[in-house]
C-alpha cells in the first residue's frame, strides 16, 4: 500500500509520497514513487504513483525510454492536459501487456497516477489518472487528489485546505499531519516521505528534487508530537454528554 497526496492552489502546486511498499507483513521494501520531468524554465511535471508496483515501474520506464524517441512524449507535449493523456495510455499498454498473459490470471495490475506541474503557457493543473486510463482534473472546488491508503489523511485536508490557500508551506504541515495520521493508523505506509512545492508562474531555476522526510526530521517530529497534544487537549476540553448523568 501507498499514501500519495498532490493539490493544486492558487499559491502552486504541492506532491507528497511516502516510500513504503509490502507484500504481506514479512516483506516490506521502500521505493521511491514521485517522478520528475522538466526542460529548466520551460516545463515541469511530476508524477506520483499507486499500486501495483510492477505497473507503475513499467509505465514509468516506458515513459523515460520514449524521451529520447521521435514520437510524443512528456517533453514535446503541449499542455498538461495532453501529458494525462499519454499517461493514461501507457498506462492501458503495460496492463494490456501484462493482463493478457494466462499465467498472471487473477493478478490485479491496477494503477492510480497524479500527474501535475506547468508548461510555460498555461498555468499549474493537476490530474488524477485511473487504473482504466481515464482521468479527472483538480478545480477550485476540489483542489486536491490522494491516491493509495486516502481515508485516514483525509478528514484534515477537508477542514484545511481551500484552493485560495495562499501559503504553500501552510499546505505542506497540513499534508505532513495527514500523512501522520495515516502512519498511526496503517503500517503499510510510512516513513520516508518524498515532498516537492512548485510555486505558480515561476520558471526562473531549475525544479529542485524533492525533499526527503526521515524519521528522525525534527519538523516532522515537532509537527507528530504537537498534533497528538493538541488532539488530546481539544478532546479533554469537549463536554460529556449529559443524557446518562445523576
Amino acid at each position: 500500500m501507498t499514501y500519495c497526496v498532490a493539490m493544486r492552489l492558487r499559491a502552486g502546486l504541492l506532491f507528497a509520497s511516502d516510500t513504503r511498499t509490502n507484500a504481506g507483513v514479512d516483506h516490506i521494501a521502500s521505493f521511491r514513487k514521485m517522478y520528475q520531468f522538466q526542460i529548466p524554465h520551460l516545463r515541469e511535471i511530476v508524477i506520483l504513483a499507486a499500486g501495483n508496483l510492477a505497473t507503475t515501474q513499467s509505465v514509468i520506464s516506458l515513459l523515460n525510454q520514449r524521451l529520447n524517441g521521435d514520437g510524443e512524449h512528456l517533453l514535446n507535449v503541449p499542455s498538461l492536459y495532453d501529458a494525462a493523456v499519454l499517461l493514461g495510455r501507457t498506462l492501458k499498454e503495460v496492463v494490456h501487456r501484462d493482463g493478457d498473459d494466462p499465467h498472471n490470471h487473477g493478478v490485479d495490475f491496477g494503477a492510480n497516477f497524479l500527474i501535475g506541474g506547468q508548461i510555460k503557457g498555461e498555468g499549474p493543473r493537476l490530474f488524477h489518472v485511473y487504473p482504466q486510463g481515464n482521468f479527472i482534473e483538480a478545480t477550485e472546488d476540489t483542489p486536491y487528489f490522494q491516491i493509495g491508503e486516502s481515508k485516514y489523511g483525509k478528514p484534515i485536508i477537508d477542514r484545511v485546505i481551500r484552493y485560495e490557500t495562499t501559503a504553500l508551506d501552510e499546505a505542506a504541515k497540513c499534508t505532513l499531519v495527514s500523512f501522520d495520521s495515516t502512519i498511526q493508523s496503517n503500517l503499510s505506509v510510512g516513513l520516508p516521505i518524498d515532498m516537492l512545492m512548485l510555486r505558480a508562474n515561476q520558471f526562473e531555476q531549475a525544479m529542485q528534487p524533492p525533499h526527503r522526510i526521515e524519521r528522525d526530521d525534527p519538523y516532522f517530529l515537532s509537527l507528530r508530537t504537537g498534533w497528538s497534544a493538541g488532539l488530546r487537549k481539544v478532546f479533554d476540553d469537549l463536554p460529556n454528554e449529559p443524557w446518562f448523568q445523576t
